[in-house]
């Protein structure tokens, strides 16, 4: 129900017209100039971890690796890098 809601919602959102004239043009000279910036890659590490807190991880599907990191960057930030 709440997928065909936001689905309805898109396809108004395209049939309506967007104004992009707040946008600054870009030319050729913008891409000759611009400095691409990869994220560092990540470092694989072992880690001892309890073996409830992998199972809590692992529950929530695809990407608990990701999960695992963003709970760690949090608490990072939190405690002043």
């Amino acid at each position: 129900m709440l997928a065909e809601l936001i689905l309805r919602a898109a396809l108004r959102r395209k049939r309506d017209r967007a104004d992009y004239s707040d946008i600054p043009h870009v030319d050729a000279n913008f891409f000759k100039e611009v400095h691409i910036r990869w994220p560092e890659r990540k470092k694989q590490v072992t880690l001892r971890i309890d073996p409830d807190v992998i199972e809590f991880f692992k529950k929530q599907g695809k990407g608990y690796q990701s999960m695992i990191n963003a709970v760690l960057r949090k608490y990072v930030e939190a405690h002043g890098q």
